[in-house]
């Protein structure tokens, strides 16, 4: 299976983001799936395939040629994908992976979490309407995302969401992996 982890290229303060982040990428790697990211080798993009390429793991960058050559060529991953722009990226992300972790990160992880619960919801106006979402994870570490997870509530309550986002929220490592088992990844 191909997951995709959606990440920052920043590196964050809180050192329990970091550590999630080594581990999803030791146990996709074991797990035998291969990680799929966008490219970078800095902040938590560095860290999460890293740990996957030091266990032996399969690993695909998918990264725009906007960044510069260091970026592009840091780690020696399976196989590197350029693409034009980030709207490319995210397009060739979610058309190769079969389920989706968002570890701690900026606007640009939010952008590629919603992007594919969009098109997750959207499925059922196209050929693809009798298959399951494909799964959305949000490793929720040291409750970074339940504000967004609380908006999510209320768009819900206020019925402005519809559809099937295959969104889920697990706060261990453990739980996401479990998640995804759950829906046959």
């Amino acid at each position: 299976m191909n997951i995709a982890v959606f990440c920052g290229a920043s590196m964050p303060r809180n050192e329990k983001y970091v550590e999630g982040a080594r581990v999803l990428g030791r146990r996709i790697a074991r797990a035998g799936h291969t990680l799929v990211y966008g490219g970078s080798n800095l902040g938590l993009m560095g860290v999460v395939s890293g740990a996957a390429l030091e266990e032996g793991g399969s690993v695909v960058a998918v990264i725009p040629t906007l960044f510069p050559e260091e970026i592009i060529q840091s780690q020696q991953v399976s196989e590197t994908i350029r693409v034009k722009s980030m709207a490319e990226r995210k397009e060739r992300i979610i058309a190769m992976c079969d389920a989706f972790v968002a570890l701690p990160g900026g606007i640009g992880t939010l952008d590629e979490v919603f992007e594919v619960a969009v098109s997750n919801q959207l499925r059922r106006f196209s050929d693809r309407a009798s298959q399951p979402p494909k799964p959305v994870v949000l490793l929720n570490i040291d409750g970074f995302y339940d504000t967004i997870l609380a908006q999510l509530d209320t768009m819900s309550a206020e019925g402005l969401l519809h559809g099937d986002m295959g969104l889920s929220a697990a706060s261990s490592v453990d739980e996401c992996l479990n998640i995804m088992k759950s829906n046959k990844i």
